[in-house]
């Protein structure tokens, strides 16, 4: 399994005794992460807010389109629909 580049803090309430339990718990929660860590998910999780037009962007190519720029242009914000 590749290994992701992501730092994590992780709170257990018992202390693994052994590396191996410790690891498979990681693999498993990157594996997770993975599913859910999509294009899909975060389109359906956030919307822009583009006040120079007064706008709301909430279509799928519209929010890829504004996420791959280097830089946002003043007064358009990335919001988490939560």
């Amino acid at each position: 399994m590749k290994n992701s580049n992501r730092d994590l803090l992780i709170l257990v309430k018992e202390a693994y005794t052994n590396q191996e339990a410790m690891q498979y718990e990681l693999q498993q929660l990157n594996t997770l992460l993975g599913d859910f860590e999509t294009l899909e998910s975060f389109c359906l999780a956030h919307e822009v807010f583009d006040l120079q037009k007064y706008r709301i962007l909430t279509k799928k190519a519209q929010l890829q389109k504004t996420i791959e720029k280097d830089t946002l242009k003043p007064f358009v914000f990335i919001c988490n629909k939560n």
